[in-house]
């Protein structure tokens, strides 16, 4: 089985391009940042990917999201390896997307929207990061999905 799910923030505006021929569709190419849940002293603290969407999930990329857009998606990693100019192997991999969706916080949404909604509870702290705590130390050896 090949299947990645991610949620992050899009790097750079899509490229949108069209393909040649009597059936001509869109192809959207863009870079998402993922937030690692926690990092180690000296390492990235997000990892980033190469992501192309077809036809109309193209179509909608480049009509909905921009640089900084929030999004998750569902796909899968396809080896990207070619040989250059110079003769050279070069080894990539890409996520072709099979589903989208927007993932934009609801006060970010509002923000950019310029509405204000009224909240759905008043006691709602869904999406809320002071809510979520950092595992302890040592904690993550005796988790069983690590």
């Amino acid at each position: 089985m090949n299947m990645i799910i991610l949620l992050g923030n899009i790097t750079r505006t899509p490229e949108i391009r069209y393909t040649q021929g009597d059936t001509s569709y869109a192809i959207a190419y863009f870079d998402m940042a993922v937030n690692r849940p926690y990092a180690r002293e000296g390492e990235p603290d997000a990892d980033f990917f190469h992501c192309v969407a077809f036809r109309k999930q193209a179509e909608v990329v480049e009509k909905y999201f921009r640089k900084g857009s929030r999004l998750s998606l569902v796909g899968r990693v396809q080896n990207n390896n070619y040989t250059n100019k110079n003769g050279e192997k070069v080894y990539g991999v890409q996520v072709i997307i099979e589903k989208i969706e927007f993932a934009e916080r609801k006060s970010v949404a509002e923000k950019n929207s310029g509405n204000s909604l009224p909240p759905d509870n008043e006691n709602d702290n869904r999406g809320r990061e002071e809510d979520f705590s950092t595992i302890p130390d040592g904690l993550e050896n005796n988790l069983p999905f690590m």
